[in-house]
This record gives structure tokens, C-alpha cells and sequence, in this order.
């Protein structure tokens, strides 16, 4: 199966979600802030992508010349494009902030006060207003000014400490993790924030979302962890410390599945199924901290057993005797996934760089008022002359703004 034979969708722009009407200025760069506002997009959320002259950040990540990543995470938004550095953009945003649900940002902490768009100010625009502010470190703290990229971020939380192999560097991501995990974050932080002035009649929320906080929170345990210990927690590759087995295992075609015998029974199961029942009562692997005092014999034994069989034999096999395995896969081998196919967790939307592109589905699946892909990633100021036109900023007004650089990109006119 080929890219070409995914599922065929166009856009709909005539669809509305479960947050229609719900305005979202968005003034943030790069990753986090794009994904936190693609997700409500995907909702219905009216997106005002608030980007520089030389245009949101994401869109200089290149694939070929072709923008992949802005086309997907841009969807569903509006691009209006203006120097904040000229007080005549900052008078656009403080315009179009009495209209909005939502802001979000993400400058050096201080920056937003330096333009004159503090939180303070902006309630007294719009009390009800949720402000979402995205940096590396916190609005405070002794690091808060520091540069805070996800790599960064990736190696202080201590992820990177724990990532890898014993005989190796510490291993970052090859994506942005602190920038996902934040992003998605900030969606779920920003409806509990709008609960509070839809529902309980409550005022707009400062959100402070740096990349660290929802990064550390999901390794929490850690902490605990080396209390009891003393230790941190060592690479140990694709095993893990609290179960096994748990591993990667190659194949005999050079491919590699993924297994887990996480809890009593499936590791049982598993030691059936490779013909070695006696292991469920070897004194090394009867209990799971039996197995994980010899995880190098086990694996051994499980290896030997997977190594004889290609990935395709591997995970059919074991699929048979309800052991809980999967393929390692890479992209080409997930875009011609029938499950991916038949769920249309990628489908092929129109693009005019090629052709088709293929997209994520809309996540999470709600059943009775799913969300929609409604309309392609903008150009840069697709969107000037609409949005302006709405806070009265049109004909000469307008044309004044351009011809000083106020309001920029290839649509500004």
C-alpha cells in the first residue's frame, strides 16, 4: 500500500464543532503553542494566528521546501500578520481582544508587559478573557529568563538522564516532546479555564505554562523513586525497570517487535507460547522481581524465540496466543497499516505543494459532535483585510497600515 491509497478527504468548511464561537488570539511561535491551538481548531475554536513578517516559526521547518509541519498544525486557523513591533499592531491586538475567548503566548516572560499587553491591562479589555502564557522555565522563578527550547528543557527534567543505554551518552528525542506534552496540556488547562467563566460565572485565568512543568509531571515518580533509592533512575534501552520482560527484539528479517508481559498473567502466557512453560515456575522468573533480577536471561530466551521468525510471522504468532506484541514500525510501514488506514489516523487532504497531504485525524474521537478539518493551513496574512475589517480597520485605514509595514505578509493587500 502506498500513500496514494489512503482514505480522500477534503476540507469542510461549512462544519461547526462544540467550540464555535469560542476566539482564540494566538501570538505564541514555534510548537507548543501551535499544537495547543490546532486541538481547539480542530473543535471549532475560531484561531487567530497573530504571526511576524517573516512568518510563525513552524513554517521554516522544511521538508523538501514544502512547510509539513505548518500545514498540519496551522489548520483550521486564520493568519494576520503585523510588526508588533510598531504600537500601531500592538493597538490591533488590544482592538480584537474584547472579541476573544482566549489569548495565547509565548515570550521571554516580561515581554508581553513590555508591549503594553499585560495581563492587567488585558482584563481590564476583557475580564472574562483566559491569557495562556507558554516559556521554557515559569513566569518566575531564578531561570525564568533563560532560553527555554525543548531540547533544553528535554535534558533538564531528567528524561534525557533515563533515556538510552547504559553504555551510552544520555539519549534527547528526536521530536518535540516538552513541546507536545506542554501543547496538550495548555488545551486541557485552557477548557478548565473556560469552565470557570462559562459555568461558574468566574473571571478569565493566567495560565502559566512552561515546557518543564507537564514534562516533569509525567516523570514525577522519579523523585520518589531515588527518596527510596538513593539512586536515579539508570538507561537500561527499551527495558524497563518496573516489569519484565519488556524489550525490543529483533527479527529474522532485521525488523523489530515490540513486547510486554507486564502483569503475572501475560508474562505466563508468554513462556506458553514460545514452548517454555517450565519458566513459570523457574525460581528467576516465577515473580516479576524474580524476572527482573535475571532480565538478561530472559531475554535471552525470548530473543532466540523471536530471532528464528520475521516481524510479520512474529506478531501473528503471538497475536494468536494473546501475547501482547506489536511491530516496531517506521513511517512507510504505518501509512500502509490497515488499521491506520481503516481508522483514517492519516488521510490524504489537497494541497497545492503536493497534491495531496496526508494529516492526522482530529483527537480526541468524540462521537455525537466530532471535530473537523475545515480548512487548509493559511498563507501568511491570508487574512489581514477580513480580520481588520471587523474592529473597522478598512479602505484607507487599512491601506495606511500596509503602506507603513504594520500589517504584513504576501495577502496584506
Amino acid at each position: 500500500m502506498t500513500m496514494r491509497e489512503l482514505h480522500r478527504r477534503d476540507y469542510r468548511p461549512e462544519a461547526r464543532g462544540i467550540l464555535d464561537g469560542v476566539r482564540i488570539l494566538d501570538l505564541s511561535r514555534l510548537f507548543a503553542g501551535n499544537v495547543l491551538t490546532q486541538m481547539l481548531g480542530d473543535f471549532g475554536a475560531e484561531v487567530i494566528k497573530v504571526e511576524p513578517p517573516e512568518g510563525d516559526t513552524l513554517r521554516a521547518w522544511k521538508t523538501e521546501g514544502v512547510e509539513t509541519h505548518w500545514k498540519i498544525y496551522a489548520r483550521n486557523k486564520k493568519s494576520l500578520c503585523l510588526s508588533l513591533r510598531d504600537p500601531r499592531a500592538v493597538d490591533v491586538i488590544r482592538a480584537l481582544v474584547p472579541s476573544c475567548r482566549m489569548l495565547v503566548e509565548s515570550f521571554r516572560p516580561g515581554v508581553l508587559e513590555a508591549m503594553g499587553l499585560s495581563p492587567e491591562v488585558l482584563h481590564a479589555l476583557n475580564p472574562g478573557l483566559t491569557i495562556i502564557r507558554i516559556s521554557g522555565w515559569g513566569q518566575d522563578g531564578p531561570y525564568a529568563q533563560r532560553p527555554g527550547f525543548g531540547t533544553v528543557i528535554e535534558g533538564f527534567s531528567g528524561f534525557a538522564a533515563m533515556n538510552g543505554f547504559s553504555d551510552r551518552e544520555p539519549v534527547l528525542p528526536p521530536m518535540y516532546l516538552a513541546d507536545g506534552v506542554a501543547g496538550l496540556t495548555g488545551a486541557s488547562a485552557a477548557m478548565i479555564a473556560l469552565r470557570e467563566v462559562e459555568v461558574n460565572g468566574g473571571l478569565g485565568q493566567v495560565i502559566d505554562l512552561p515546557l518543564l512543568d507537564p514534562l516533569f509531571a509525567i516523570l514525577s515518580p522519579q523523585a520518589a523513586n531515588y527518596r527510596l533509592t538513593g539512586k536515579g533512575k539508570p538507561r537500561t534501552g527499551s527495558r524497563s525497570t518496573n516489569s519484565a520482560p519488556r524489550n525490543a527484539y529483533r527479527c529474522s528479517d532485521g525488523l523489530y517487535v515490540g513486547l510486554s508481559g507486564s502483569i503475572q498473567k501475560m508474562a505466563e502466557r508468554l513462556f506458553r507460547a514460545i514452548g517454555r512453560p517450565d519458566l513459570v515456575d523457574d525460581p528467576r522468573f516465577r515473580t516479576n522481581a524474580d524476572r527482573l533480577r535475571h532480565v538478561d536471561e530472559l531475554d535471552a530466551i525470548i530473543g532466540a524465540f523471536i530471532a528464528e521468525r520475521t516481524q510479520d510471522e512474529n506478531v501473528a504468532y503471538f497475536e494468536a496466543a494473546e501475547v501482547t506484541i506489536g511491530p516496531i514500525n517506521d513511517a512507510p510501514k504505518l501509512v500502509a497499516d490497515p488499521h491506520v488506514v481503516a481508522r483514517e489516523l492519516i488521510a490524504d487532504y489537497p494541497d497545492p505543494d503536493m497534491e495531496l497531504i496526508p494529516m492526522h485525524a482530529v483527537v480526541p474521537r468524540l462521537h455525537d459532535r466530532p471535530g473537523s478539518i475545515r480548512t487548509p493551513a493559511p498563507t501568511l496574512g491570508q487574512h489581514n483585510r477580513e480580520l481588520l475589517g471587523q474592529i473597522g480597520i478598512a479602505g484607507e485605514a487599512f491601506d495606511e497600515l500596509v503602506a507603513a509595514g504594520v500589517v504584513r505578509g504576501r495577502s496584506a493587500r
